[in-house]
């Protein structure tokens, strides 16, 4: 399995709340992550990543993703994808109770490989953006 392969199975673990078991398979052990967003600050390890994402569809069980691109770079080791994330606050759970109120963010995820595997991956996502519309900032 190439890189591009395994950055789509891992992005699709990730993204539908897989958690860190589902995400494991693709990645190096103490595979790190950067986002400069306040809502991820002291995230650094793709492991706490995957399980922010797998509790972030408690309180919008409908989230879910638009794929938008999808890019492999193999000189480099890098994959990008772009994408935007859907979804509705209805569940528990959240900062605040729910409010009913939708999201809709766009993303990116830069994963860099080490042989076959995320060796790191870097969000760059607009967190205050899409917590106004959710009501949650």
């Amino acid at each position: 399995m190439g890189i591009e392969q395994t950055a789509r199975d891992f992005f699709e673990a990730c993204e539908t709340g897989g958690g860190w078991a589902a995400c494991k398979p693709y990645c190096r052990d103490g595979a790190s992550f950067a986002c400069q967003a306040d809502a991820l600050a002291g995230t650094a390890t793709l492991a706490d990543y995957a399980e922010w994402m797998k509790g972030l569809l408690g309180p919008i069980p409908d989230g879910r993703y638009e794929l938008k691109a999808f890019a492999a770079d193999p000189a480099r080791g890098t994959v990008v994808a772009a994408a935007v994330f859907h979804g509705t606050q209805t569940g528990e759970g959240g900062p605040v109770a729910p409010t009913g109120k939708a999201v809709v963010s766009d993303y990116v995820y830069l994963m860099e490989f080490d042989g076959d595997h995320v060796r790191h991956m870097t969000k760059v996502w607009n967190d205050i953006h899409a917590l106004r519309q959710l009501g949650w900032a």
